[in-house]
């Protein structure tokens, strides 16, 4: 990799325990150029020296709010120009890891801890999709996705 032009990570997360995870894949990114996304802008305190931008946090039935949060996500996907999206899950990083494919992006889903029995629901949908699926449980692991690679927690 040359320094002057390090690889483009763009981490999108929710809120709370899906954002805790994220704060700890911090080291992964060590020499990288991050800019992170979530739906919180105090949490940007958390991630001093890299950008961070805020975007509106919904769910599946809210669909005003899917259609503010996609023209969101394309200014930001637009501005950074990132080699790599990786998300911790649910709905904003499943809407940001399409869009991102949809421009030539690599995508990571890591599947929320909290998903021990299951992988979620996003998750399965992302794993159609996204370049790497990830379960952060060994059981949970599946010949055609999610695969296993460890826990953050």
């Amino acid at each position: 990799m040359n320094p002057k032009n390090p690889r483009k990570i763009l981490a999108i997360s929710s809120g709370g325990g899906h954002w805790v995870q994220m704060r700890r894949l911090r080291p992964a990114f060590d020499g990288l150029d991050v800019a992170y996304v979530s739906v919180k802008a105090d949490y940007a305190q958390d991630t001093p020296g890299c950008r961070f931008y805020t975007v509106r946090d919904v769910n599946r039935w809210d669909r005003f709010g899917f259609f503010i949060l996609t023209l969101q996500l394309i200014k930001i996907l637009w501005r950074e120009r990132p080699d790599v999206v990786v998300t911790t899950g649910a709905a904003p990083g499943l809407l940001a890891i399409f869009l991102a494919r949809l421009m030539g992006s690599k995508t990571m889903w890591i599947d929320s801890v909290a998903n021990c029995g299951r992988v979620s629901g996003s998750g399965s949908l992302a794993r159609r999709f996204v370049h790497v699926c990830l379960t952060q449980w060994p059981h949970l692991k599946q010949d055609d996705g999610p695969d296993y690679w460890g826990a953050v927690l």
